[in-house]
């Protein structure tokens, strides 16, 4: 089923990322992982791709395994910066011979010490491909506070456009902790005439080490309420987890209560914390 048919048939709906192994002999732990997340019939799951498309094939796996084994819709990651474009049709091909109908574009970051020459350099270039591909619903990442290597929101959201323009049908954000950042984002967005399903993606923090990566990651801030939870809770393993689980949940039934559709959980292939979460929701989807 395409992301965007079931966007449209539902008041609201809840989806999980996970991530494919790096290597081989990590492979059953990670689709331990995913069978736990699976199980919980979420909306749709995305699997990664990792930087360089290490990971690729066992993307598809994934993708593959969650579609066959438990029913549920498999979003797979595509990223073209270090692809050329008939390696990106061949993997296209494989998905839609698979029957997996939904792709994630991406741009994605060079490897490290990575010289060759670029087939793609922006996101909306894959997406034009895509969608000449045919057969593929497309999806694409935004930031609510514009990406990191933006010099601002605006020129970002135009940059967005683009994407948008190339043939994307529903885009999900960046993590953020602020809500009233997503709203201010989306108003500017639907401004702009983006007029897309946008997806909010969440992250769970469960672990404070994780806080400086996803900063990194995501280029986004921390309200004063977040970092005092971290400040209070961070050197208590136990603890964190549980608090980092309600300040997820509360942001999901904000986003709710204020008519957001679509809510995409980072789970970092953890169904303990996919598992609380949709308790929490269990009444209001």
């Amino acid at each position: 089923m395409k992301i965007t048919d079931i966007l449209n048939s539902k008041r609201a709906t809840l989806s999980f990322e996970v991530f494919p192994p790096k290597t081989s002999d990590k492979f059953e732990a990670v689709k331990c992982a995913v069978d736990g997340i699976a199980a919980l019939n979420p909306d749709f799951m995305s699997v990664t791709y990792g930087a360089g498309g290490g990971t690729s094939d066992y993307t598809v796996a994934v993708a593959r395994h969650i579609k066959e084994a438990f029913g549920v819709t498999p979003l797979a990651h595509l990223s073209c910066i270090s692809s050329d474009k008939a390696d990106v049709k061949d993997k296209l091909r494989r998905l839609k011979s698979l029957g997996i109908e939904n792709v994630l574009a991406l741009r994605g970051d060079l490897p490290v010490g990575f010289s060759g020459n670029l087939d793609y350099r922006y996101a909306s270039e894959l997406v034009t491909d895509i969608v000449e591909e045919g057969g593929f619903c497309v999806g694409g990442a935004c930031y609510p506070e514009g990406h990191p290597e933006s010099a601002t929101l605006f020129s970002d959201i135009e940059n967005l456009k683009r994407k948008v323009d190339a043939g994307c049908d529903f885009l999900t954000t960046q993590m953020f902790f602020d809500n009233d950042v997503f709203y201010s984002f989306l108003s500017k967005v639907r401004e702009a005439g983006i007029y897309v399903p946008i997806i909010a993606g969440i992250m769970p923090v469960t672990n404070a080490k994780q806080i400086k990566r996803i900063v990194g990651l995501s280029g986004g801030s921390l309200p004063v309420r977040f970092r005092r939870i971290v400040d209070r809770f961070g050197d208590d393993e136990g603890a964190m987890m549980q608090a980092g689980i309600v300040y997820a949940s509360e942001q999901i039934i904000d986003l709710y209560a204020n008519g957001v559709r679509g809510v995409h959980v980072y789970s970092m292939n953890k169904p303990q914390v996919a598992a609380a979460i949709r308790a929490n929701l269990f009444d209001i989807i």
